[in-house]
């Protein structure tokens, strides 16, 4: 089932050639990176540290968001390690993600709580979900 945006509240514009071995830029001029295979000699980046970088990022407004919505202090040193595997599925290639979380000095129970509804509000989480397997640890 799609789930179709009520607002669109930012739109972001790359333009990039070729592929996993090519360049990749914004439409504002923020980004502009050079691309390589994973397991290669290439210099640049490769799209999974992007999606782990943006996940982990994200991941991060979502728990400031659930935090502020429930009146609970996030900590100003939260982290999240974020990794994403490429491997082989039936009919391709396919990835998935492991997030460990760090709340250092929460309660368990309550940063648990936080990481749940996170994941519940989460763009990344959202696109995700049902579709690769995605494991959460809270460290």
């Amino acid at each position: 089932m799609t789930t179709k945006l009520d607002q669109v509240l930012y739109t972001a514009h790359t333009h990039t050639t070729g592929g996993r071995d090519g360049q990749a830029k914004s439409d504002d001029g923020h980004l502009n990176i050079t691309l390589s295979s994973p397991g290669t000699s290439g210099t640049g980046t490769n799209p999974e540290q992007l999606f782990a970088a943006g996940y982990s990022a994200c991941f991060i407004g979502a728990l400031k968001a659930v935090a502020g919505m429930k009146k609970v202090a996030l900590p100003a040193d939260t982290s999240i390690d974020a990794s994403v595997d490429l491997g082989k599925i039936p009919n391709g290639y396919g990835i998935a993600v492991r997030l460990d979380i760090t709340l250092p000095g929460m309660d368990r129970a309550a940063a648990q709580d936080l990481v749940d509804a996170a994941h519940q509000v989460c763009p990344y989480s959202n696109a995700t979900r049902g579709n690769i397997e995605v494991t959460l640890t809270l460290k």
